[in-house]
């Protein structure tokens, strides 16, 4: 039982946690101009979409528990090119947030939701 509510408030705890850096990138989605990096060269728009899906959409998902190791692979993706991409060349205090965020989903991509969620259910 504390295997479960563990996973249970890992889920939630990092999922709200992340939803606070998606919430303005979806808000700048819909903005008149949207700009976002682009560290990957498949155009602004497009990664901006993408960091809404890993940052708010997925998030979502994995707070109810629903298809949570699939959601998981987003936020891993999106945290990896932002530590090892974005701020390859910063200081490990500027990368430190992404690779915690990294590890988290990680963690949760391997244990999975455990049995409170839809997943089990």
């Amino acid at each position: 039982m504390k295997t479960h509510l563990s996973l249970l408030i890992n889920r939630v705890a990092f999922s709200l946690l992340m939803l606070t850096h998606g919430y303005p990138k979806l808000v700048k989605l819909f903005s008149e101009n949207p700009t976002f990096g682009n560290p990957l060269g498949i155009g602004e728009i497009p990664t901006l979409i993408l960091a809404v899906l890993a940052e708010f959409i997925a998030p979502i998902f994995i707070i109810i528990g629903y298809k949570t190791r699939i959601f998981t692979i987003f936020p891993i993706i999106t945290m990896f090119v932002a530590a090892f991409v974005v701020h390859l060349d910063d200081p490990f205090k500027r990368k430190e947030l992404a690779i915690v965020y990294l590890f988290a989903f990680l963690i949760i991509f391997l244990m999975g939701p455990g049995k409170y969620s839809f997943d089990k259910k």
